[in-house]
């Protein structure tokens, strides 16, 4: 992208990956249950982590669950990469376990990602892929997901956290704010995309966006009802 090009803002949801395209504000400290890369289309993208280190670069890679939060810039491509897919193998392998900088990724594209995106991780035992695509898809009781990829319900959580870091609670919340966003894009009313996404009421949803993205429902409104299809 030219210099002096000005950004449209755009959401978008892809096989292993979402991203967003446009400007930010201050966040409130949150942590993903995906990769975050946040490229800066002009100047660097700033952001601290939870022991309050300041990280300044064209590019910023942070691991799921790292606790942390991002000051506003004018113009950003924030990528949202699930822990499961191929693409987040070469991040795991690139990235420390909190926020990375990455000025090798400056100039990833949506489809640089794409690629990768839609074949399954080659580092995960192959029962948690199965069971995080699950749980992206449909909500299902743990008990029943467990028996589904052969594990005991013990030895898959254990097998998360050892694996992505994370319980599989959090990628269940994660799996929800996805299918909230897909609703409101939609154009669902805040309120029945919160119940159509699993959560218990409007507030529950944007309890949790708030934890786990920094932002509201509020916020992220306009991008998701007036958002581009025209690629970065």
């Amino acid at each position: 992208m030219n210099a002096g090009t000005e950004l449209v803002p755009r959401f978008a949801v892809g096989e292993g990956y979402a991203v967003y395209r446009g400007s930010t504000t201050d966040s409130a400290f949150h942590c993903h249950a995906a990769f975050q890369i946040a490229i800066a289309v002009r100047g660097e993208v700033a952001m601290v982590d939870a022991s309050a280190t300041h990280h300044r670069a064209v590019a910023l890679v942070v691991r799921p669950m790292a606790r942390h939060r991002m000051f506003a810039a004018a113009e950003v491509r924030t990528f949202f990469v699930e822990p499961h897919c191929a693409f987040a193998d070469r991040l795991r392998d690139r990235c420390d376990n909190g926020i990375t900088a990455v000025p090798e990724m400056r100039d990833l594209r949506e489809e640089d990602i794409g690629r990768a995106g839609v074949c399954p991780s080659s580092e995960l035992d192959p029962r948690l892929v199965e069971a995080l695509n699950t749980l992206r898809d449909r909500n299902v009781p743990m008990a029943s997901l467990a028996a589904m990829v052969g594990l005991s319900p013990q030895r898959l959580r254990a097998l998360a956290r050892h694996q992505v870091g994370m319980p599989l609670t959090r990628w269940r919340v994660w799996a929800r704010l996805h299918r909230a966003a897909e609703e409101l894009r939609a154009g669902q009313s805040l309120a029945d995309a919160a119940i159509m996404a699993g959560f218990a009421d409007q507030a529950h949803l944007t309890r949790w966006m708030r934890e786990m993205m920094g932002l509201t429902p509020a916020a992220v409104l306009p991008v998701l009802r007036g958002h581009s299809r025209r690629a970065t």
